[in-house]
């Protein structure tokens, strides 16, 4: 193969590491260790003053585990450089705290933890937020006037699946001076790269389709050099460093990770038009489908439509309690993106820190249930839906 050949997605994510094993085996082992000896104080001060790449200390990152990690993920997103955390909230935090301290802007539907670190916790450290629904984007262009420098916004969101475009909101914000990062959870790598549509940062809950099976807790936080470079500290000195066995296991199933996501793509647009036709639904979000509003956009900028898709049930919450409840193969649990079906109710699990007038202003029903869909054959997951809508 030529050099200047370019490898697809599911070539990098098996052989995007050029760190070897010195005794050929494929994966690099893990190195569970805290501490890396030198043969002399000039060689230890080589790494310490970034003259020379090198292993010196886990918390710090600098471990063979994590180097060959972290060039795969740059390589999924086409990033320059990556930062693997020990989950995706402390990915988003140092970000956040790198360089949103001027002001940060998130546009829709969050996850609950991102929602309350931005509403309650970083103002209380004097870092101004402002969360505006995505009927209010109009206003972005006001606040970023008025001095904030960090946009942030999932797509799709959690839970509603609603869409945003990504080279239209990373056009406002640069023509501000102002930087874009897009957690692209719910998509993958797979389904979208938002590097490739302008954006300046991508942040992924590796917990989730990166992972893929459901055993491991990380983050990950991609872009170019010069913006990735100031977030280092923060993540040395928070303490938010990824375990060398956590990177070890995040690499094994990078691997797998384009076919398993290919087939939750098919098997959730399954499952989505089954729900559709279904009398117990009152509504599918699922941007795989024709007359959901974000379709278009979607087809536009993604490359799949994702694992992901949400039910609004006929009735109350209750009601949709009583589904969740006597689903068989849906395991009833948070998280997503895993080997096994999962299902949540997001006014009890995702959501519950929010208010229900919150919760209804941001189209959020009690009677929603949001899905994970998995491995599993979808004619059986349909099958468990109409029992337990039955």
């Amino acid at each position: 193969m030529s050099d200047t050949h370019p490898q697809s997605l599911a070539t990098r994510a098996i052989h995007g590491s050029t760190l070897k094993d010195a005794h050929g085996s494929p994966h690099t082992p893990v190195y569970n260790t805290t501490t890396f000896g030198f043969p002399s104080t000039a060689d230890l001060l080589d790494v310490v003053d970034g003259r020379k790449a090198g292993s010196l200390y886990t918390r710090y990152g600098l471990n063979p585990s994590i180097f060959a990690l972290e060039e795969t993920l740059a390589g999924l997103e086409n990033a320059e450089m990556a930062w693997a955390f020990c989950s995706g909230m402390a990915a988003e935090t140092a970000l956040f705290l790198t360089h949103g301290r001027e002001g940060i802007v998130c546009i829709g539907d969050a996850y609950g933890g991102t929602l309350e670190l931005l509403a309650s916790q970083l103002p209380a450290l004097g870092i101004p937020t402002h969360l505006i629904l995505g009927s209010e984007i109009d206003r972005l262009d006001a606040l970023l006037a008025g001095g904030a420098r960090l946009v942030f916004f999932e797509t799709p969101t959690n839970p509603t699946l609603e869409l945003f475009d990504i080279p239209a909101i990373c056009a406002t914000a640069h023509a501000h001076g102002a930087r874009v990062a897009v957690d692209n959870t719910f998509a993958s790598p797979v389904n979208q790269r938002p590097l490739e549509l302008g954006a300046d940062f991508v942040v992924h809950s590796a917990t989730k389709y990166l992972g893929g099976h459901s055993d491991l807790t990380a983050g990950t936080l991609m872009g170019s050099k010069e913006l990735l470079l100031p977030v280092w500290n923060w993540r040395k000195n928070l303490g938010s460093m990824i375990a060398p066995e956590t990177a070890s296991l995040l690499a094994r199933s990078l691997r797998t990770l384009v076919v398993r996501v290919r087939e939750q793509n098919a098997s959730a647009q399954a499952v989505a038009e089954a729900m559709l036709k279904h009398p117990a639904i009152a509504r599918v979000y699922y941007p795989g489908l024709p007359d959901f509003p974000g379709h278009a956009l979607a087809t536009a900028q993604m490359h799949g439509y994702g694992g992901m898709l949400s039910i609004e049930v006929k009735g109350s919450g209750i009601d949709a309690t009583r589904v969740a409840d006597r689903l068989r193969l849906f395991a009833l649990a948070p998280s997503l993106g895993g080997a096994e079906s999962l299902v949540t109710q997001p006014c009890t699990t995702t959501h519950h820190g929010l208010t229900p007038e919150e919760r209804a202003r941001r189209g959020i029903s009690d009677a929603m249930l949001r899905l994970s869909i998995g491995l599993e054959d979808p004619a059986d997951l349909i099958a468990d839906l109409d029992q337990a809508l039955g």
